[in-house]
């Protein structure tokens, strides 16, 4: 790893992430999807228009996964 990454705290280094993530979200052409995450999206979609289940909110299951820890 880069040192000077390396010596900054865990909270900066995860604002670095964070900031790259966000930069490549933003241009989202420059990362295609491949042809299995194409099938998959069309597979989700298409249990969704059969069942209508929204599925549950992030913080849901964020909250079930903790307590399972």
């Amino acid at each position: 790893m880069n040192t000077k990454l390396q010596n900054l705290p865990v909270e900066e280094r995860i604002r670095v992430v964070e900031d790259i993530w966000d930069s490549i979200v933003a241009d989202q052409k420059a990362v295609p999807l491949t042809t299995d995450q194409k099938a998959e999206l069309d597979r989700r979609l298409d249990a969704y228009e059969i069942d209508k289940n929204i599925g549950r909110l992030a913080t849901d299951a964020v909250a079930n996964i903790r307590r399972k820890l």
